[in-house]
C-alpha cells in the first residue's frame, strides 16, 4: 500500500506507541496500517489409512503439506475446518477436535489447527493437483507453522498408547 485508503496522502513511517509502523503522518487522518496477522484454518485429515497430504499447485513438486483455508469473516474455526476439507477434498467432516493455535511469523499468519476424521471420496478442487496417504506417525513435521500442529498432534497419539 503506497497512499492512504482514507486522504491519499503518501503511506509514511511514523512513530506510534514507542514502535515505528506504517500509515498516514497527516495527524488529522490517523490512518495506521498495522498489519495484522491474518487467521489460517489447518487441517490434519485423517482417513481409513492415514493423514491426507496434499500438494499445492503453486508449491515445488516435492512439497506436501496438510489442508489449510483462510477463515471468513463471521465464520467459526470450526466451520472453516469442516468447508475447507469438503471444498478442498470432497471429504465430509466426521468429527473435529481443536489442536492448538501456532504463529507462523513467516507469513503473518495465525495457526488454528484441527484434527479432522473425515470420509468419502477425495476428489481434488483447483488449488490441489495430487495427493498421498500418509500413516500419522510417519509424516515428518516441519518447525514451523502447520508443521508445529502435526508434532504436537502426533506426541498426543504417543501418549495415548
Amino acid at each position: 500500500m503506497n497512499f492512504c485508503p482514507q486522504c491519499a496522502s503518501p503511506i509514511a513511517e511514523i512513530l506510534i506507541d514507542s514502535e515505528i509502523r506504517k500509515g498516514c503522518p497527516d495527524t488529522a487522518c490517523g490512518f495506521v496500517l498495522w498489519n495484522n496477522p491474518v487467521p489460517v484454518v489447518a487441517m490434519i485429515v485423517e482417513v481409513d489409512g492415514g493423514v491426507v497430504m496434499a500438494h499445492n499447485v503453486a508449491w515445488p513438486k516435492s512439497f506436501y503439506s496438510i489442508i489449510t483455508g483462510f477463515l471468513e469473516a463471521g465464520e467459526d474455526p470450526e466451520e472453516c475446518a469442516r468447508r475447507e476439507t469438503l471444498e478442498e477434498l470432497n471429504l465430509h467432516a466426521l468429527e473435529t477436535k481443536l489442536i492448538g493455535v501456532y504463529p507462523f511469523a513467516q507469513q503473518n499468519q495465525v495457526i488454528i489447527a484441527y484434527h479432522v476424521r473425515a470420509a468419502g471420496e477425495i476428489k481434488l478442487n483447483h488449488e490441489l493437483d495430487d495427493y498421498k496417504i500418509v500413516p500419522a506417525l510417519e509424516i515428518k513435521p516441519w518447525p514451523m507453522g502447520t508443521g508445529l500442529a502435526i508434532s504436537e498432534w502426533q506426541n498426543s497419539l504417543r501418549a495415548a498408547e
